[in-house]
């Protein structure tokens, strides 16, 4: 396991202090919920644009419903 040191200027602490506050979690698992977060932001969008990329074909509701 890793041990970090974080320099922070007056108004990055007071965001650190409030929202630890706010989820009453300790300052390192909010930098860790964040970091996880940012993570899968990422991964969330390498698979939209993916998706965006190939050519796709959608099926209306009333063609699903005429199968039946």
């Amino acid at each position: 396991m890793a041990v970090m040191s974080v320099r922070m200027n007056k108004e990055e602490e007071k965001m650190m202090n409030y929202l630890s506050s706010y989820f009453e979690e300790e300052k390192s698992a909010i930098i860790k919920r964040s970091l996880q977060e940012m993570y899968e932001d990422i991964i969330d969008n390498k698979v939209i644009e993916r998706f965006e990329r190939e050519e796709h074909t959608f099926v209306s509701a009333e063609d699903i419903l005429k199968t039946f």
